[in-house]
């Protein structure tokens, strides 16, 4: 008879679109898996899955190996985890996958040492779609000791995982990077698109145009797509998209770099939110 060890035990915080899906991910791959959200009922849903909802963050990671936080910002993780804080065993081993910029992930560091925690600092690249698939690319930084178990949640969630660095930090600093890229190219298609319709040309020619060439790619063709037929189901949504350009723009200053696109993104996610649009989609940049 050969000794089988238990599951390892997982907690998420977080049961939006992407810590639903990486909840589900996780239950799916053998993990025992408890969620809690500060909306319960979202947390309950996940049961169907295989997941255990649990109402108080503390009982909620009472015992876990391992708590994920998928929250909105970084007072969103703290306060999640200071309500969880009665419940976590010391040395427990913190993924933090949400996008919380240069300033909150130091002081979520700050936190994590005071506890006792291992932390992860691991922002995830990737939106609705392929957290569902469990191919989202984890950008991670954190201490080599612990990092094989950290890494088979990262390999039951995503297709790739980048190491930056051996502190937290250098992944969140990534995740801004990155972001101000996929910004300017979400911007950039609409107001091709824009300039096109204005022009007295059907806008969907600029992609017809670029498609096949050096300036194609799937992101343009799914955004794009998206923008012409007036689809704008959530993937990233317009809010979420206003508070990391701002996360952007606040990570450079005092640096003496001018963000000239990511300002200007920043400014037509606010128009965007403004108008009524900060539920849907990113692809609404082409609404304003």
């Amino acid at each position: 008879m050969t000794d089988r060890k238990p599951p390892v035990a997982v907690t998420v915080l977080g049961t939006g679109l992407i810590g639903a899906a990486v909840s589900r991910n996780l239950a799916r791959k053998g993990f025992r898996v408890r969620v809690w959200n500060r909306t319960p009922e979202k947390a309950r849903a996940l049961a169907a899955d295989g997941a255990e909802p649990v109402d108080r963050a503390a009982d909620a990671v009472r015992g876990a190996d391992i708590v994920v936080t998928v929250l909105k910002d970084g007072p969103a993780v703290r306060e999640a985890m200071t309500a969880a804080l009665p419940g976590l065993p010391k040395g427990a081993i913190w993924l933090q996958l949400s996008t919380v910029g240069v300033g909150a992930i130091e002081a979520l560091a700050g936190f994590s040492a005071e506890n006792t925690l291992v932390l992860y600092d691991a922002p995830v690249q990737g939106t609705r779609q392929p957290a569902e698939q469990g191919r989202l690319v984890i950008l991670a930084s954190g201490p080599v000791s612990r990092r094989p178990e950290a890494q088979t949640v990262f390999d039951a969630v995503g297709q790739r995982t980048l190491w930056v660095s051996e502190a937290p930090g250098g992944a969140s600093r990534l995740k801004l990077a990155l972001n101000a890229f996929v910004f300017a190219l979400t911007h950039g298609t609409a107001e091709s698109l824009a300039i096109a319709k204005v022009l007295g040309l059907n806008p969907a020619l600029v992609i017809e145009a670029v498609t096949g060439g050096p300036l194609d790619s799937p992101y343009v063709q799914a955004k794009g797509g998206a923008m012409l037929n007036g689809d704008y189901a959530t993937s990233f949504s317009v809010a979420n998209g206003l508070k990391d350009a701002g996360l952007v723009v606040e990570a450079l200053a005092g640096t003496g770099i001018r963000a000239d696109l990511a300002e200007a993104g920043l400014a037509r996610f606010r128009r965007a939110d403004q108008a009524g649009h900060g539920g849907k989609d990113i692809a609404a940049s082409f609404l304003v």
